[in-house]
């Protein structure tokens, strides 16, 4: 999988962040609509009490059939009917009718009613049908006519010849009493509107008192058979909303509540909302609050789709049945919006429903988490796409590096050139760094192990030679001091090629000795000063010098392979010492262990970027010298590497003398001179 799908996969992982938040809401929005279904329940016990002190003495309506005035606003007392072409069937108005029909008939009789507080208005619309009208020149012919019964309530005092009753005639302004029928009654008025089948009445009158009951009926006067109407055997119940039970009601709710009291026939008495907080306009909203208010909506679509389905509620504006409100309170409303419902029973079998919105609910419990869920999944968009471009980005320089370090050797494993250096310094910038130092050092030590090809085969020719001539000589040779000669003159050649052969193998038979070799305690100056001494006998011909304390420097280690060390610095320095020149070996104690130094007078080290001259088959010198293959400096730094030191190596020059130094630093505090065996 390439960086870039691997960048791409791990910044998934980000997405736990608002999957953890989600849940936290749904856990969240479970616990509060708990919690409010409980606050409900109290707080419409509260509300009951109230509510039963309003309706104290007011009659219950068990009935199904009902006459229902719903609330309006008028301009003084007159309210304006919309047109009959406004009130067709199929509006949204409130009709009622007798008895429920099928929805693709039209019910031949139907009617509204409405109320301001102070008059009732009745609309009754007749189809599929055409009055009689009365000729006042002739009162006896048969016409039809249009009968309002009123009956009071229970608590009034009752008529002694029953209910009220009004005639209405065709075109008639007026309504008259049945008992005083020449007698127009200026408190109802009528109006009108009679096409060739189908008629409308308007009939305002005083708002009767509550718990009447109101019926009506259109009569041929011929054959006293009633045409239309709701029957009068009993009247309907007349039913309308208490405006001060509202007003008491509305001042105890909440933001986002509503609270409706039904009777025990479903029909509304009393329903008040308190609206929820108003959002401001978009024109108003900064681009922040957008991306809030987006988020904020799908995270309700987030929690509506799990949450429990809601129980629909078959409610309009004058009827609601509470039965349809399931246990958990849940349910959607005709408009689409979502509530939580708390049902409690009133007195004289009414119902008291108390709903709180819950998009209000969630604007509580989520508002400020879906906040911080929008801007969380906005950052971790953002920093998907940064990863996705860092990843590319990333990508794009390790391909490239790529193509540089195969660019700089071919197939064969042959340098072709170097790597370019890094214009950064970061980590990739430090590994084509690193690459081109490997590259130079690859370049180096393919120079040298082309080198020491020609080295070993000149190396190993002359001895060769040397024994092959000897032997075919010793063959031809008749006399024994010519014969002897020629064996010793073999004899040298072949420990020439043992000396050879031993250079080669000592590095690798000095690491399996590392295993089985135990660190001793020693002096330190008194081996290095019995060397030093050791190697002015053995080489007269350069000057070898100690300097340094020459006891008192405790060590714990192995005096042997520091000897073996010492030989190989030593050995090298004087292959590049003129004859009479200085070297000289060096002891510097300090905090942290022992210098050991070896300077010697003569040329100094090539300037040879990149290449390692304490490493394998690495040579300076040049390929005359005699039997030397590059392996005395490694000899060097695995003795250093054993003992846990390091060594270096650099141009020094001393006392106006110049040549090169071979430092080695041997780590450890110096212990006192008492601790010595």
């Amino acid at each position: 999988m390439s960086l870039k799908r691997q960048l791409f996969a791990a910044s998934l992982l980000m997405l736990l962040i608002p999957w953890a938040g989600l849940s936290f809401v749904l856990e969240l929005d479970s616990a509060l609509r708990q919690q409010t279904l409980h606050q409900l329940e109290i707080q419409s016990r509260r509300l009951t009490e109230q509510a039963d002190e309003f309706l104290l003495g007011l009659p219950a309506v068990a009935d199904r059939a009902a006459i229902y005035a719903r609330p309006v606003q008028t301009t003084g007392e007159t309210y304006v009917w919309p047109s009959a072409e406004d009130l067709g069937y199929g509006h949204g108005q409130p009709w009622q009718s007798p008895a429920p029909t099928a929805s693709d008939s039209t019910p031949a009789l139907r009617w509204q009613a409405a109320t301001n507080g102070r008059s009732l208005y009745l609309l009754v619309d007749v189809r599929d049908h055409h009055p009689r009208p009365f000729n006042p020149a002739r009162p006896q012919q048969p016409h039809d006519r249009f009968e309002l019964w009123l009956e009071a309530p229970a608590s009034e005092v009752e008529r002694p010849d029953g209910p009220q009753r009004w005639l209405v005639k065709p075109d008639e302004v007026r309504a008259t009493r049945a008992d005083q029928p020449q007698q127009p009654d200026y408190l109802v008025h009528t109006h009108w509107r009679i096409r060739s089948n189908h008629w409308q009445l308007e009939v305002q009158m005083p708002l009767p008192p509550p718990g009447s009951r109101l019926g009506f009926q259109v009569v041929d006067t011929g054959t006293g058979a009633t045409i239309h109407g709701t029957g009068t055997a009993p009247l309907p119940a007349l039913v309308y909303r208490q405006p001060q039970l509202e007003r008491a009601l509305g001042r105890q709710l909440g933001s986002g509540q509503q609270v409706t009291i039904t009777e025990p026939g479903g029909w509304i008495r009393a329903s008040a909302n308190r609206p929820r907080r108003a959002y401001p306009e978009f024109e108003a909203l900064s681009a922040t609050q957008i991306v809030d208010t987006v988020m904020l909506n799908g995270l309700r679509a987030l929690v509506r789709w799990y949450q429990p389905r809601p129980a629909s509620v078959d409610g309009n504006r004058y009827r609601l049945q509470a039965e349809q409100i399931p246990d958990n309170g849940l349910v959607k409303h005709p408009d689409g919006s979502l509530w939580l419902a708390s049902v409690h029973p009133l007195s004289d079998g009414r119902t008291l429903i108390l709903e709180q919105s819950l998009d209000q609910l969630l604007s509580v419990s989520g508002s400020a988490l879906g906040s911080v869920l929008a801007r969380s999944l906005l950052i971790i968009l953002v920093l998907t796409l940064v990863l996705l471009g860092y990843a590319s980005w990333l990508s794009w320089r390790i391909t490239r590096l790529q193509r540089l370090v195969s660019a700089s050797v071919d197939r064969d494993g042959r340098i072709l050139g170097p790597v370019p250096a890094a214009r950064t310094t970061d980590e990739l910038g430090q590994l084509q760094q690193h690459f081109g130092q490997m590259v130079d050092r690859l370049k180096s030590y393919n120079s040298y192990l082309e080198s020491f090809s020609r080295r070993l085969s000149h190396e190993l020719k002359t001895p060769v030679a040397v024994v092959r001539s000897s032997l075919e000589n010793l063959a031809h040779s008749t006399s024994t001091d010519e014969r002897q000669a020629y064996v010793d003159r073999a004899a040298a050649a072949t420990e020439r090629l043992r000396r050879i052969l031993t250079s080669m193998s000592e590095a690798a038979r000095l690491e399996q000795s590392f295993e089985d070799s135990e660190k001793e305690r020693f002096d330190l100056a008194e081996v290095l000063t019995e060397a030093s001494a050791a190697y002015q006998q053995l080489d007269p011909q350069h000057r070898i010098a100690y300097r340094g304390p020459e006891t008192g420097c405790p060590y714990s280690g192995n005096p042997d392979m520091l000897v073996q060390m010492l030989d190989k610095l030593v050995d090298n320095a004087r292959d590049f010492t003129p004859t009479g020149g200085l070297i000289e070996i060096r002891l510097i104690p300090d905090a942290t262990g022992y210098r050991l130094e070896v300077f010697n007078e003569g040329s100094r080290l090539p300037d040879r970027d990149g290449v390692d001259i304490f490493g394998a088959f690495v040579s300076s010198r040049s390929s005359q010298s005699d039997g030397h293959l590059g392996q005395g400096l490694l000899i060097v730094r695995l003795i250093a590497d054993y003992h846990g030191g390091r060594v270096e190596a650099f141009n020094q020059q001393e006392n106006g003398i110049s040549g090169v130094c071979f430092r080695m630093v041997l780590p450890g505090p110096a212990s006192p001179a008492g601790d010595l065996p």
